[in-house]
């Protein structure tokens, strides 16, 4: 949790005196933005394939002051972005010490701190907020009750003598204890029609209603959300009032292209083990061929996180296999590939007729991902010495072969050395690394029909002319 630094004001007039202006929320935002612009850096760190799409959109959006909606299909980096949005935040912000929503010591909105602020002055104690503080986000989910929002009557305060016309029987939900922050709300259709409604002050008069009691408070609240597509006829809707209050829709996608797919992969798999940078490419290869394929559900996607799940799997394979046959240094191989499908089919939604053809698909689109893997990596690389070489004196590679009976298995060819070279294998004496482009190129001559192979009843697998 961040200290927060002594030197900063403890009381509103050593504030004023420090020379602290008060900004709304979203102006804030822009300056911060906008400054970090200016200074060529980035203010998305850790967003990957969007900065020449969706950034752009979002930028625009922010530094017009909107309120806005993200709008993508399931793991497309939307909470992530939302959440990056608070980033751009001051540092630390005054707070009127001991105030229930985080009033701004200069703008008491509250009965109890225009109270406070009266009696004490300059004397009025100041609280400092980490910026980590000021984001909120909630999962709209059907149970969520306006109470959870916006507020309620607490009986506690009325059983204590209070008025229930007293505006300080009000206990605050999440939007107004968000005040001078960021309110996030993932998957808004997915809040019932009525909950939406009593948004819908919030988002333009700036002001709540608890049970027909009408608290005028001058809310300073950048409000987000998030929706896929799909929900507006599965789940829900936005309801068009709530909608038309949204400043900005923006679009958001899969990657574009295949490097970003892999850097996103790179950056948010925790690997049990090594998976080289070409078993990584298989994966996202793999994913995006399932995007593309009929026989998937692309109303439903595929998410970033199937591709993240699958090179997780492959980690998990290889240090399994390290275990087996008792390798000190786990490092994925090929046939490591072979546990994706089985273990993440579920996380597919398969086209209606594909029933019973699953596995098929899968290990089909696997294969075609392998070898689109293999002919860019290895291409102008004369792989015929080996092939030659392998048909006279096959190779066995398998689950339960470790990678020093792989390499000591290889002939002596030069392509060996260029192979070695183009896939990370160069320069290091650990069989591992050669192993795992070694069976990467056996696996191409296999697809292109320079090579079989068979699979023996212990599970390993042959590769011969």
């Amino acid at each position: 949790m961040p200290v927060t630094p002594p030197e900063l004001p403890r009381t509103v007039g050593a504030l004023r005196a420090s020379g602290h202006e008060l900004r709304a929320v979203k102006h804030e935002i822009r300056d911060n933005l906008l400054a970090a612009l200016r200074a060529g850096r980035d203010p998305w760190p850790g967003i990957v394939g969007f900065g020449d799409t969706v950034v752009p959109q979002l930028e625009r959006a922010l530094i017009a002051g909107h309120d806005l909606v993200l709008l993508g299909e399931r793991g497309q980096g939307k909470t992530r972005l939302l959440r990056a949005i608070g980033n751009l935040l001051d540092e630390w912000t005054p707070v009127i010490d001991g105030s229930e929503i985080g009033e701004h010591p200069y703008e008491p909105i509250t009965p109890a701190s225009i109270r406070r602020a009266a009696e004490l002055g300059d004397e009025l104690p100041v609280g400092w907020v980490h910026r980590s503080h000021r984001y909120t986000e909630k999962l709209a989910t059907p149970d969520t009750a306006v109470a959870d929002l916006i507020g309620d009557v607490d009986p506690v305060k009325v059983a204590e003598g209070r008025s229930l016309g007293d505006p300080e029987t009000i206990h605050f939900g999440l939007v107004p204890r968000a005040h001078r922050g960021i309110v996030a709300i993932n998957e808004l259709p997915d809040l019932a029609e009525r909950i939406q409604v009593a948004l819908l002050n919030v988002m333009e008069e700036r002001d709540i209603q608890v049970r027909g009691y009408t608290l005028r408070l001058p809310l300073d609240v950048l409000l987000v959300a998030s929706a896929n597509p799909e929900d507006y006829t599965n789940r829900g809707r936005i309801i068009t009032p709530l909608k038309d209050r949204f400043g900005a829709e923006v679009r958001t996608h899969y990657p574009l292209e295949l490097a970003p797919e892999i850097d996103l992969v790179l950056q948010e798999a925790v690997l049990a083990a090594e998976v080289p940078r070409h078993l990584v490419e298989v994966v996202a290869r793999f994913t995006r061929l399932l995007r593309d394929s009929s026989a998937i559900d692309q109303g439903s996607g595929v998410s970033a996180r199937f591709a993240v799940a699958a090179a997780e799997t492959v980690a998990a394979a290889a240090l399994r296999r390290a275990a087996l046959v008792g390798e000190e240094r786990a490092y994925a191989r090929p046939v490591d590939l072979e546990s994706v499908p089985a273990v993440l089919r579920g996380k597919l939604e398969f086209a209606a007729g594909e029933e019973g053809r699953e596995d098929d698909v899968l290990e089909h689109l696997l294969r075609r991902a392998t070898a689109d893997t293999a002919r860019f990596a290895l291409r102008g690389v004369d792989l015929d010495e080996l092939a030659v070489e392998v048909s006279t004196r096959p190779v066995r590679t398998g689950e339960r072969v470790p990678a020093r009976d792989v390499v000591a298995a290889l002939p002596q060819v030069e392509a060996l050395t260029e192979i070695a070279a183009r896939l990370g294998a160069g320069g290091t004496e650990a069989p591992g690394p050669m192993a795992s482009a070694a069976e990467l190129a056996l696996e191409h001559l296999f697809l292109t029909r320079r090579l079989a192979k068979d699979t023996t009843d212990d599970g390993d697998t042959v590769s011969y002319g």
